[in-house]
């Protein structure tokens, strides 16, 4: 399954922690007192590039942070996996990017996702306000099906996060997939032949809502692709601990890292 449109695409994480972050709140564990930077994480972020295009997916709290420190200065579109606090609560920030464009940023999502949007910022989706400077311009688009977008193919990617059915994104030979319980088969068949593929690893014990690094090994290991980085990390995994025990095609994700595909 290739892309259309063509030339590499360049991705950053520009976020990798789980919803805390790390470190976390008033704690004091070894993971977040730690002296290695890939042990600090803002909240799951990434920036997809290619040609003059910019994608974002997701907007989380730190996305004003995110965008100084990967100097981020324009955005041609958002692609939203879900509505939870850890993956919009930045959304404001595009305004910055609306104001120096003057113009309207798309925001994709599932049909629960844009009306989620919608109620927690009507004022960002409202076409009649006045405040267009004071605020983002923004415009819903729901997806369901593969859909183009400058050129190239976006193939959204059913994942359960828990009982939630929430969105990954498949993008030439690149897939992101965070916050995932359970890949159906049906999404499996769309995994196939990627060069690749972010995948959510949050701890090492077991969580109702979310892959821990066994599961997330065993859903790598069946997608098979060419490389594979884990997000999406909590305070109980060493980056360093970690990344020493993993298969050299498996490697943990970290802030700021920045790969071709």
């Amino acid at each position: 399954m290739g892309m259309s449109g063509s030339g590499k695409l360049k991705i950053t994480l520009m976020g990798t922690g789980t919803s805390h972050g790390i470190p976390m709140i008033a704690c004091k564990c070894p993971v977040c007192t730690s002296c290695d930077s890939r042990d600090r994480r803002y909240r799951c972020c990434a920036r997809v590039e290619f040609e003059d295009k910019v994608l974002i997916i997701d907007t989380p709290p730190e996305f004003r942070l995110q965008c100084l420190t990967y100097d981020v200065v324009k955005i041609d579109a958002i692609l939203f996996t879900h509505t939870h606090a850890d993956h919009i609560f930045g959304l404001d920030d595009t305004r910055r990017f609306t104001a120096i464009y003057d113009r309207a940023i798309r925001c994709y999502g599932s049909a629960r996702t844009v009306a989620s949007l919608k109620s927690i910022f009507p004022y960002a989706f409202d076409r009649e306000s006045p405040m267009i400077s004071e605020r983002p311009q923004l415009c819903a688009v729901e997806v369901s099906e593969s859909f183009d977008l400058f050129g190239r193919a976006i193939i959204p990617l059913e994942l359960y996060h828990g009982r939630l059915s929430i969105l990954g994104y498949r993008i030439g030979n690149f897939a992101y997939c965070t916050d995932c319980s359970e890949i159906p088969e049906a999404t499996y068949d769309k995994l196939r032949g990627l060069d690749t593929l972010v995948l959510g690893a949050l701890r090492y014990t077991p969580h109702p809502t979310h892959f821990n690094v066994e599961a997330a090994l065993a859903a790598a290991g069946r997608i098979g692709a060419r490389q594979t980085y884990f997000t999406h990390i909590a305070h109980e995994i060493s980056h360093a601990d970690l990344e020493s025990r993993l298969p050299r095609h498996i490697r943990l994700g970290f802030d700021g890292l920045s790969f071709e595909v």
